[in-house]
């Protein structure tokens, strides 16, 4: 992936301009700044989600603008909000967001995801009855299932204890290492193994 020229101006302020950066598969990059200064516009931007009012995002040499449908099946985007429906269950929830990206797993696929993500015993709940971090962790199962080459993560690390916290470091590092790649941004000051080539953006 390629950053060309990128720049973001929101309600008349320039947030960042003329970015460029070149992003080979097989590592991270860690989007930091203070509040306001971007990072979830970008990520939006990465995504597809927000354009750029300068420059573009290229993937494996193409703008993403042309891709459309197909970039979008390369991608996995997890936000600020987890995306569940609290009326459905864990495994509702995850079957829904897998079949939103073209896959359907078994349910034993699903339950096992779950049970990895910290919810055994939890799968058939409703997800209005599980606390603000198993919600999230419903939601990031999705990633245990996931052949999307590039994971873009806003704040992933919210809510999470530590036991969860380190389950998705474990996950995003055997990610990398099979040559995917990772945007991601993050408060909480969350250390990735010392294996994960990964670079650092500060706006």
């Amino acid at each position: 992936m390629q950053l060309v020229g990128l720049g973001c101006i929101r309600a008349r302020r320039v947030l960042f301009s003329d970015l460029h950066l070149d992003l080979p598969a097989g590592q991270v990059l860690r989007v930091q700044g203070a509040n306001g200064a971007g990072k979830t516009s970008l990520l939006r931007m990465v995504c597809g989600l927000l354009s750029p009012s300068a420059g573009e995002v290229l993937w494996q040499g193409q703008p993403i603008a042309r891709l459309r449908e197909e970039y979008g099946r390369q991608l996995v985007f997890f936000g600020h909000l987890p995306g569940v429906k609290p009326e459905l269950s864990a495994l509702e929830n995850l079957q829904l967001l897998l079949a939103l990206s073209g896959m359907r797993p078994k349910a034993s696929a699903a339950l096992a995801a779950l049970q990895a993500a910290g919810l055994a015993g939890h799968e058939h709940a409703p997800v209005r009855t599980l606390s603000q971090g198993q919600r999230r962790r419903a939601a990031l199962a999705r990633l245990v299932l996931s052949h999307a080459p590039l994971w873009v993560l806003d704040e992933p690390f919210n809510a999470l204890d530590q036991v969860a916290t380190q389950w998705l470091l474990g996950l995003i590092a055997r990610h990398v290492a099979g040559g995917g790649l990772v945007v991601l941004t993050s408060h909480q000051s969350v250390t990735l193994e010392p294996t994960v080539p990964q670079q650092v953006l500060t706006l």
